[in-house]
């Protein structure tokens, strides 16, 4: 992975709705289920190195890897410092955080019930 200071981001076009989706749309129609008590199945090693590596080196890519927008970073209101918001609910289980995460920091492990994507219709 380059750091983000020698690449150009990409541009994508607005959803349709047609041909492309926005990603909670998708996200809904994967049919990926989850039970609330389960145990949480994505895990960071080390809570420095998505702000201090990530971010700050490569643009933070987990927020743009993730095809259901699990990873974002968000900004505190009152200290202004910039978080990882993990939104595992959202989580499809294609394991791609696991795989593209630039320090292989990101530990994906299957959930209780093992689903995946469910698409109807297909």
């Amino acid at each position: 992975m380059r750091p983000a200071s020698t690449s150009q981001r990409k541009v994508y076009d607005k959803p349709d709705g047609k041909l492309t989706f926005d990603i909670l749309s998708s996200v809904y129609l994967s049919n990926t289920s989850h039970d609330e008590d389960q145990p949480v199945h994505l895990k960071i090693s080390d809570q420095n190195i998505p702000i201090s590596i990530n971010l700050n080196i490569y643009g933070g890519p987990e927020a743009r890897y993730c095809p259901a927008g699990v990873y974002e970073f968000l900004q505190d209101g009152e200290t202004q410092n910039i978080r990882l918001q993990i939104n595992s609910q959202n989580c499809i289980h294609c394991k791609t955080c696991d795989i593209k995460d630039p320090k292989q920091n990101i530990t994906w492990t299957t959930p209780e019930g093992g689903s995946g994507p469910n698409y109807t219709g297909m």
